[in-house]
């Protein structure tokens, strides 16, 4: 085992001694989610994964990667005490905490740009990949070729705007979320949780 790979794992099993040594049930009971008394069954856009102590899990008792790891483990040991709600939508650079400029990069880069790259001449493959990751209309009217909302996780909604190339503009993708998303997770696994809305939907595309 390299260097890194030994540093994701001791991170890893970190994140899991904290999450075996937490009271789960009130946590569940924040982010409306169910519990089996051994674990937690957090939904992720399409895929739902069983969290506890002993692993992190999806219905096939598969462990998703190290960075979807992360982000389940601190959505759950960053659970608020009360439940934060909002439809104000914003940028990723909106959220207060978001202060470190390589956040905010790797957020451009890993989701903005990559799913314009990805997509840009593709409104019909864009359009079919948002649906197969759960996708829907949005509520209220938006001036984009494209406006797909998604249910990240509990309490975590992503807007994905989308406006393809003509003649006179390049294509843009812009990624909102909601302003409450910064009480569940912290300004590094939300910018990570956008980067995973764009893998999945390229991975959906083939």
């Amino acid at each position: 085992m390299n260097e890194r790979a030994e540093i994701f794992q001791t991170n890893h099993d970190e994140y899991l001694k904290q999450i075996a040594d937490c009271d789960l049930q009130p946590r569940a009971e924040v982010l409306g989610l169910e519990t089996d008394g051994d674990g937690i069954f957090v939904p992720c856009f399409n895929e739902i994964y069983h969290v506890s102590g002993n692993g992190i899990r999806n219905r096939e008792g598969v462990t998703p990667n190290y960075g979807l790891c992360v982000i389940l483990s601190k959505y759950l040991l960053l659970c608020p005490e009360r439940v934060h709600d909002s439809a104000d939508w914003v940028t990723f650079k909106d959220f207060k905490r978001t202060s470190h400029f390589l956040n905010v990069n790797f957020f451009t880069s890993d989701t903005e740009k990559a799913i314009t790259t990805a997509f840009e001449g593709r409104m019909d493959a864009l359009t079919q990949a948002c649906e197969g990751l759960g996708g829907f209309l949005p509520e209220g009217s938006f001036p984009y070729d494209l406006a797909m909302e998604f249910q990240a996780l509990s309490r975590i909604r992503l807007l994905l705007l989308f406006n393809d190339r003509d003649d006179d503009f390049p294509a843009t993708t812009t990624v909102l979320f909601q302003k409450s998303g910064e009480y569940y997770l912290d300004p590094e696994s939300l910018a990570m949780t956008g980067a995973v809305l764009a893998t999945w939907l390229k991975r959906l595309d083939g």
